[in-house]
């Protein structure tokens, strides 16, 4: 009697230990009957299920990350460009999530969404030049090839949140000329800067040798209003002295030109002594 109470409450147990299953906040599930979607709405929580008729397949509610192997493009102008990408995305719609990927096979539901982005991928880089995809519009790009993918995403049953390029490399063929064409357009724009430098400077360069001539006319023209000024002025005061008493200022004139004469003992003057230079010397009382 005890052992038959002991087979019942053991059976009981393992029925409701399979009636029963947990969904934690970070997952979803999927109720399947003999194979065949139930039910794909649980929420967090306690749910419950017929036991060995009802099975449970889990599935990540959180954001995945796809990282894909290295691919190579072409660009419009038919050059290749070595891609390095990465893909952020979701379990959106389980239900067609888990018919899309043969019950939910994790690794092709990869290759499927890695297959899209891809497409979507070449067909951008296809559109543009290796400038363009290496310098200027990777942005749009990514955004471009997101809408894109989140689009053909939806037959997966999956949300594409956002593609990303790690990085863009030239095949070495291709970096040796790509480098050789950027190398040479910015020695054109760094020679125009120079020439319109060059061309500036001369200007500047131009205007004030002009100014300076200009100013320099007419300081000297001043100077010479000035100088002339100043002689015509000695030249009035020198009347004016002369008319005063002409015996001394002539008298005055020989005694500052011995003195300029005979500044030092070794100076010597040759001269006829019959000349009216030194006339006060033979008259020293005057006249």
């Amino acid at each position: 009697m005890n052992m038959r109470w002991i087979i019942l409450i053991v059976v009981a147990l393992l029925l409701g230990s399979q009636s029963v299953f947990v969904v934690d906040e970070r997952e979803q599930a999927i109720l399947l009957k003999l194979g065949k979607i139930q039910r794909s709405d649980f929420g967090p929580g306690l749910h419950f299920k017929i036991p060995f008729i009802n099975n449970v397949r889990y599935f990540e509610r959180r954001l995945l990350t796809l990282d894909a192997e290295p691919e190579r493009f072409l660009t419009s102008e038919k050059k290749d460009v070595i891609v390095d990408s990465f893909v952020k995305w979701r379990i959106q719609d389980l239900e067609t999530f888990y018919k899309a990927t043969a019950g939910g096979d994790m690794r092709r539901a990869a290759l499927l969404l890695y297959q899209k982005v891809n497409d979507g991928l070449r067909s951008e880089f296809g559109k543009r030049s290796v400038q363009e995809v290496v310098a200027g519009e990777r942005a749009e790009i990514m955004g471009i090839v997101t809408q894109k993918a989140d689009q053909a995403g939806r037959d997966l049953g999956v949300k594409v949140v956002d593609v990303r390029v790690k990085r863009i490399d030239l095949p070495p063929e291709v970096s040796n000329s790509v480098y050789a064409r950027m190398r040479a357009e910015r020695e054109r724009v760094a020679r125009t800067f120079r020439s319109r430098g060059a061309e500036e400077a001369e200007k500047i360069r131009a205007q004030a040798d002009r100014e300076r001539t200009v100013l320099l006319a007419k300081a000297y023209r001043d100077a010479e209003i000035l100088r002339g000024e100043g002689d015509a002025a000695a030249a009035e005061t020198y009347a004016t002295a002369y008319e005063q008493d002409p015996e001394f200022f002539s008298f005055y004139r020989s005694l500052d030109a011995y003195r300029n004469s005979f500044r030092s003992k070794g100076d010597l003057l040759i001269v006829d002594p019959g000349s009216e230079f030194f006339d006060y010397f033979k008259k020293p009382e005057g006249r």
